[in-house]
């Protein structure tokens, strides 16, 4: 008697199973068969958004068409110019707003409608002049030669920059500077450094003399036709 029933719930689970494993096949061939519909679905909602749109940029003036104007896409790095017509084309998307700019004319922009029907939009985009109001000059007449002479001799002209720099290079400039600024860290270790290597360089032996080097006597001659060692008062 338990064999009969154990028998029985064998087959009982069996046909669970059984019936499990069909359900799950059918919803998988379900999502087989509906997920490129669903994939297609979105493509066909990508592809409504997007609008070829092409148009020509004119002056408002004139009528003319304007070349080499700006076209950009607002807050996107996207854009193109227009061509020696004043034609341009550029794929957006519906909602966008384009932005029209160009040296010499006021700014523009339009928004492509949202609620576009098909995929093409065209425009003729007008473009006004910006008037550009510069500062008030002042014209003179022309003053004598005597007045010209006067006001240029009695005129205080500023030093600039390559005078200063001509007298910052000065040889008593410079000798001036040299003996009041101060050494830094840099320069004193090297002042340090260089006498150091010299006394290593001449250890054992007697140091040349100054008084023997024709450097030293030719310094010492043009320092004394400066007057270096004239005594001041």
């Amino acid at each position: 008697m338990s064999s009969i029933n154990l028998l029985l719930h064998d087959r009982v689970i069996n046909h669970l199973i059984f019936e499990a494993m069909k359900k799950f096949a059918i919803l998988f061939i379900l999502l087989v068969i509906l997920s490129p519909e669903k994939g297609k679905a979105q493509q066909n909602t990508a592809n409504d958004t997007i609008v070829q749109l092409y148009g020509v940029v004119m002056t408002a003036d004139s009528l003319r068409g304007l070349p080499a104007v700006a076209v950009r896409i607002r807050n996107q790095n996207r854009g193109t110019y227009s061509n020696d017509q004043g034609v341009f084309s550029i794929v957006v998307n519906k909602g966008d707003i384009i932005d029209f700019s160009s040296t010499g004319y006021k700014a523009k922009a339009i928004p492509i409608p949202q609620d576009l029907d098909g995929n093409r939009y065209s425009i003729i985009q007008l473009m006004v002049t910006d008037t550009v109001y510069l500062p008030a000059t002042i014209i003179k007449a022309r003053p004598s030669r005597e007045q010209f002479e006067r006001e240029f001799v009695s005129t205080d002209v500023p030093a600039d920059k390559i005078e200063i720099a001509r007298q910052n290079t000065l040889t008593a400039q410079s000798r001036i500077l040299l003996q009041s600024t101060p050494r830094d860290g840099g320069e004193a270790s090297n002042y340090a450094l260089r006498n150091q290597a010299r006394a290593t360089y001449y250890s054992g032996q007697f140091r040349p003399q100054a008084i023997f080097s024709p450097l030293a006597w030719s310094e010492f001659i043009q320092a004394w036709k400066r007057g270096d060692f004239k005594s001041k008062k």
